[in-house]
């Protein structure tokens, strides 16, 4: 499976499915973007990159529209 990995920027209000359903929000701050094959995102944070969320593709295209996710490289 391909997969193509970026370094990213959150700086808006970015949630994902978290724990029992619940929305959370990913952190403002650095992370990586990976793209994998298909419409799946994961988006990688935290110190040690230990904290992640699957985004699909157009969540990700529309929180990079939003300005709220920037992908640096």
């Amino acid at each position: 499976m391909a997969h193509t990995t970026h370094c990213g920027r959150i700086t808006g209000p970015v949630n994902y499915p978290g724990a029992g359903g619940r929305q959370a929000f990913i952190p403002l701050g650095p992370c990586l973007v990976e793209q994998l094959d298909g419409r799946l995102v994961d988006i990688y944070w935290g110190e040690t990159g230990d904290e992640t969320a699957a985004l699909t593709f157009e969540a990700l295209e529309s929180a990079e529209d939003h300005g709220h996710l920037i992908v640096l490289d």
